[in-house]
């Protein structure tokens, strides 16, 4: 008899409670988002934690870092849910690789499997928070983004 995988495998999904980039989705958008995006790359999809509404909070982001051990990943609605703090992401970046795990971002299509995804995620993150402070459009930001390796 062989022994079993303690990883139960599929991707958490990961939703929110509050604006993210000031805007509102209703959770069972995200959710549709979430089960839209498994479903075009064959994933498996787990329901959805929902990060509490308060400012600054990631319990819930918490508990599916812990939940890893178990999974195969997870898959946030949205890359700009996280933390806005770049030295909080990058610990989260390197629990989810030292998991032997993978992150997605389901509305930017984005995936974070090993060390040379961090830089691109932040690099765009980087970018996006400038735009706050400095008016950039969307059209400049999609222009930077299509230029990134």
């Amino acid at each position: 008899m062989s022994e079993r995988d303690p990883r139960d495998g599929g991707y958490r999904g990961y939703i929110a409670s509050r604006p993210i980039l000031g805007h509102r989705t209703p959770q069972h958008v995200q959710n549709l988002v979430i089960r839209n995006f498994t479903s075009r790359h064959g994933l498996a999809y787990r329901l959805s934690a929902a990060e509490y509404a308060m400012p600054g909070c990631y319990l819930m982001l918490e508990d599916v870092l812990q939940e890893l051990e178990h999974l195969d990943g997870m898959i946030a609605y949205s890359l700009f849910m996280l933390p806005r703090d770049a030295a909080r992401r990058r610990a989260i970046w390197h629990r989810i690789l030292d998991q032997g795990t993978v992150f997605y971002a389901a509305v930017e299509e984005l995936r974070l499997a090993n060390e040379a995804d961090i830089e691109r995620l932040e690099t765009l993150i980087d970018l996006r928070l400038a735009t706050e402070m400095h008016g950039v459009t969307q059209r400049e930001l999609d222009v930077l983004r299509s230029s990134l390796p």
